[in-house]
């Protein structure tokens, strides 16, 4: 057989099986090739189809047709440097979208495309034929406004060009202002979008605009609507005592609320009261959210939305309106109030030896701030001592438990400010998780858990109902390697096979033994990167960071909607209710957590703005630092003093040319073999504080 009679054969197999995957003994047998040249000869073919996109290689030595049409669906991307790309719906490559064909889809859009002819040795190029749905058409930037026209310069890593704005769409607004700009068109021929602006949000650089236009560019709303808040008004202070008699009352049961001293939400109370011979019944009582506000109605629909309140570095934005989350379902001292409450039957070496969820009215005797709580901890003085000292002694057994079973114990410390009353940062300080931190975290997850195994665990051959858990999968393998050879660089070891506690102590073990190290925090962060994220799900795979076979969000419902779902669904199950739709919860579980990640990427801008803003009062100061992160356009270097984070450019590293290493995390220089690696201690002075970029530059001191 000659190469283009075996080509042609080829061709025609995966042709006359379009959609499966053949392995490459399979092809072998199937056109009989028995000879070792044969299959040497079909080898080298098959690479060539691979190279020229008619064939994929799905994995090593099986191959599929690459049937994509001329055109194809799928979302495209844009980047500010132009190298703008395409992936389709079923997956598979980028393909690369130049500007010019880009019909200037936004970052985002889903969009029809069609292929060029295929270069040999060169990436798929193709153009956009259709935008089919617009992702985004707001932008968040400063103003500058001329005589005759304005544009709003934006900081967006995906928009190459300002916005256009015609005169008459400024509303108001003046050079210097944040603004929140619509686009409204891109003609074929501008090189701008034309915008119009929709919202002021005050001048750049004050606090409030500030922190208005972290939520505007991430989607947040930085406004509460106000029929929402009148539909809250309404709501009467007073519970019926027809609502009483239905509920256990826990009202003469000594309870109190441990919170941060600055929260107004108080989500959760604990209730305690000794039994005989060594047994205590413990109460873990949540605001009842759900008796006030009603499926489907107009407060219900904005949380549902939301799906999660918002903590920037100053401000809470809550879920609910303010008189539902600091006022009526808020667990404050000295005042009755309903809740859904799990009560448990335990000892203080944490054996539960039963338990129930029920609906309760309560009556919190005292609110303590963890301060004051931790006081009473070390110093075993002050307001119900016994009932906190022995909880305190529960919690740490729960905790143990855990470990034991193969949680893993990243303990790490906030970033926080000290802020003037104009919000500006004043100093930092850390915010450290102590005992009575901890002693609230283990009822709280107790109780969680205990809630998704009364639903989720059911006799054999019985079909559970449809439930909403907080599910965690096993850390990506991948990963777990590239983290097992990092760490190799500090002298650690870790384990990446075996079954799961296994894999979980070692863990465990390395963030032991690197307490008090100066890579202590970049090994944590570097560790948590390789895990995977929590989310929500119907689908129950167990939470594998906390070591738990079932577990769910129950005990905030003030602030998260998941919380509110679960409260609804114990309630329709144990009134006899028939199982939910699936489909339906799965589809708010992704909406909640896709809300949860959006609100955290808002936290930490706002944290990153405040942290500038900090060091640019120390220009030119110089700093002891670790470098916290390595990439090709510079070094990122973490300070030990306040943990700012801030960048040393490449152009800066002017000693030599620099090669980025990105298997060992480093830059290594080409004449004089200098090595720059993550980890690595390192001396540096405040160069610029970038505010509108969120950004720090440091250089070599």
């Amino acid at each position: 057989m000659t190469r283009n009679e075996l080509a042609d054969k080829l061709m025609d197999f995966f042709h006359n099986k379009p959609s499966e995957t053949l392995r490459l003994k399979y092809i072998f047998s199937e056109l009989h090739l028995t000879t070792h040249p044969l299959k040497m000869l079909c080898i080298d073919i098959l690479a060539d189809l691979v190279a020229d996109d008619y064939i994929v290689e799905v994995e090593n030595n099986h191959f599929r047709l690459n049937d994509h049409g001329v055109e194809m669906t799928g979302v495209f991307h844009r980047k500010s440097n132009g190298k703008n790309f395409f992936i389709a719906d079923e997956g598979g490559e980028q393909i690369f979208i130049a500007e010019r064909n880009s019909a200037h889809a936004m970052n985002n859009d889903r969009v029809r495309i069609s292929f060029y002819a295929k270069r040999k040795n060169r990436e798929a190029e193709g153009e956009v034929l259709e935008i089919l749905e617009r992702a985004n058409d707001t932008f968040v930037g400063t103003l500058e406004v001329s005589k005759s026209y304005a544009f709003l310069v934006t900081e967006n890593r995906t928009l190459a060009n300002d916005i256009f704005i015609p005169k008459d769409k400024l509303k108001g607004g003046k050079s210097g202002d944040k603004a929140i700009v619509k686009v409204i068109e891109w003609p074929d021929k501008a090189k701008n979008p034309i915008g119009q602006v929709l919202d002021i949000l005050g001048k750049a650089g004050e606090n409030n605009a500030e922190m208005h236009a972290i939520l505007a560019e991430f989607g947040l709303p930085y406004v509460y609507p106000k029929e929402v808040e009148k539909a809250a008004d309404k709501i009467p202070d007073e519970i019926p005592e027809e609502e009483i008699a239905r509920r256990e009352d826990f009202r003469k049961v000594t309870t109190f609320t441990i919170d941060p001293k600055d929260a107004k939400d108080f989500d959760d109370a604990l209730s305690i009261r000794p039994l005989k011979a060594g047994w205590w019944e413990v109460g873990v009582h949540i605001a009842d959210v759900t008796y006030y506000v009603k499926e489907g109605g107009i407060i219900d629909r904005e949380g549902e939305k939301r799906a999660t309140s918002v903590y920037l570095v100053d401000r809470t934005i809550p879920m609910l309106p303010e008189r539902l989350s600091n006022y009526l379902c808020s667990l404050r001292p000295h005042e009755d109030k309903l809740t859904y409450s799990v009560i448990f039957e335990i000892n203080e070496k944490g054996e539960v030896r039963k338990s129930h969820v029920c609906r309760t009215v309560t009556h919190s005797d005292r609110r303590f701030t963890y301060e004051e709580a931790q006081q009473i901890i070390e110093t075993g003085k002050g307001d119900f001592t016994e009932e906190i000292l022995t909880l305190d002694k529960i919690a740490k057994a729960l905790r143990q438990q855990r470990f034991k079973a193969g949680a893993i114990n990243f303990d790490r410390y906030e970033v926080r400010f000290e802020l003037d009353e104009k919000g500006k940062p004043t100093g930092v300080y850390f915010k450290e998780s102590k005992d009575a931190n901890k002693l609230i975290e283990e009822f709280m997850l107790l109780a969680n858990k205990t809630v998704a195994e009364k639903v989720g665990k059911v006799p054999r051959g019985k079909k559970a109902k449809t439930f909403v858990y907080r599910i965690h999968d096993l850390p990506d393998p991948e990963k777990l390697g590239n983290l097992a050879q990092f760490i190799a660089r500090f002298g650690y070891k870790l384990r990446t096979s075996g079954n799961k506690t296994d894999v979980s102590k070692s863990i465990n073990h390395l963030l032991d033994d690197i307490q008090g190290k100066k890579e202590e925090n970049l090994i944590e962060t570097v560790s948590i990167r390789a895990m995977q994220k929590a989310r929500y799900s119907v689908h129950n795979i167990g939470h594998y960071g906390l070591a738990f076979e079932y577990y769910t969000h129950f005990t905030s419902p003030i602030r998260r909607y998941p919380d509110m779902m679960v409260h609804r669904l114990l309630t329709r199950y144990a009134e006899g209710g028939r199982s939910v739709s699936a489909q339906k919860y799965e589809d708010l579980c992704d909406h909640s957590s896709n809300m949860e990640q959006t609100a955290a990427q808002a936290e930490r801008a706002s944290i990153k703005y405040k942290q500038v803003e900090f060091m640019s009062e120390h220009i030119g100061q110089t700093y002891d630092g670790v470098i916290s992160g390595v990439t090709e356009w510079g070094l990122y270097v973490e300070l030990n003093e306040n943990k700012c984070e801030g960048m040393v450019p490449i152009r800066d590293l002017d000693d030599d040319f620099y090669e980025f290493d990105e298997k060992n995390y480093c830059l290594r220089g080409r004449r004089k073999k200098r090595i720059y690696s993550l980890g690595d201690a390192i001396t540096i002075k405040v160069a610029r504080a970038n505010l509108e970029k969120k950004q720090l530059d440091f250089t070599l001191a």
